[in-house]
């Protein structure tokens, strides 16, 4: 297949695309364009493709989907994005989920694109897992094989969300005395569950639902507040928020690492970190974690957390996968 290949992160609020233009080369021409400007992926693909890539047509293509695929077919969980990638045009088009592409860029990182979380380092050659909030909660694993490594997609984000304290779980009862039948991970650990979070800890809390803009977020519903806002306010139900936003990961964390035997490390992608990375060291993410499974605790602490801090891993993702399965390519 020739080159140039192109390659896409797409999520629920973001498509990230670039250009691989080399056998082994990091993607080039690289530009974010906004899901809700853009009608579907194809209307998306022919945007970066005019605008970034001086009108190329690509050889092959490889996109990382934040949701389901399953052949030729794709769906946006967070997004109204639907359909089949044969509506591109592009000879070969391959569809991975968007950690499914994380998981396959993790041995290509190193050095500051990396930063750690506590524990040991990552160990060589086992099995790994990735995970992370954006818009929504992914979460994949990648298994050493004979020929390199196998990346190994999921919908982990969906389980039961893993409360442990009085206070996580009476913040899930409020939300189901609210209106939310079912409160899985993904509902509280997001981006878009971060203000979901902040609310029903203001209903545990009894803080006054309806205030207008221009009181204190400790004053303002959840509806009002986004993620950005939470994570910068030292207004102190917004610092409470955070707090059990990185409880409740760590212990999200330590049961994929339990679930996937990931011993050769817990990488954390996704939006919503690389804002909290301060608060993170000085959080329960890392003990909570460890004692996922108390008679485990052993176990988990031999496993090191990983925070990803490479700008487009997930790109970085989707050229390795077409230059792993495609070792000899034409130059166009």
């Amino acid at each position: 297949m020739s080159l140039p290949w192109l390659v896409a992160d797409i999520g629920g609020t973001n498509a990230r695309f670039g250009l691989v233009t080399r056998p082994g080369g990091q993607p080039e021409a690289v530009a974010v364009l906004d899901v809700s400007q853009h009608l579907g992926l194809a209307d998306a693909v022919a945007a970066y493709l005019a605008d970034h890539a001086g009108g190329v047509r690509p050889g092959a293509a490889c996109l990382a989907i934040a949701g389901p695929v399953e052949d030729d077919r794709y769906r946006l969980t967070n997004a109204g994005w639907s359909g089949s990638v044969k509506e591109l045009g592009i000879p070969r088009t391959v569809l991975l989920n968007d950690f499914e592409a994380l998981a396959i860029s993790l041995p290509r990182l190193a050095g500051d694109d990396l930063a750690p979380l506590g524990g040991p380092p990552p160990a060589a050659g086992l099995t790994k897992a990735v995970l992370g909030p954006g818009t929504g909660l992914g979460v994949a694993g990648l298994v050493p094989v004979r020929e390199g490594w196998q990346p190994v997609p999921g919908e982990g984000g969906h389980v039961a969300v893993p409360v442990v304290t009085d206070l996580e779980m009476e913040i899930v009862r409020a939300l189901h005395a609210d209106g939310m039948p079912y409160v899985d991970a993904e509902h509280l650990l997001s981006g878009t569950g971060l203000p979901r979070l902040h609310r029903g800890l203001a209903l545990v809390r009894g803080v006054t639902a309806e205030a207008p803009t221009g009181m204190t977020a400790a004053q303002m519903t959840a509806a009002q507040m986004t993620a950005a806002q939470i994570t910068s306010s030292d207004d102190p139900l917004c610092v409470e928020t955070v707090e059990v936003f990185l409880a409740l990961l760590g212990g999200f964390a330590g049961g994929v690492a339990l679930t996937l035997g990931a011993r050769g490390g817990v990488y954390l992608g996704g939006g919503v970190l690389p804002r909290l990375v301060s608060r993170i060291p000085g959080s329960a993410f890392r003990a909570r974690f460890e004692t996922t499974a108390p008679a485990l605790t052993e176990y988990a602490s031999a496993i090191a957390t990983v925070l990803i801090t490479a700008e487009q891993p997930a790109l970085t993702g989707a050229a390795a996968w077409l230059a792993q399965r495609n070792p000899d390519v034409e130059l166009a």
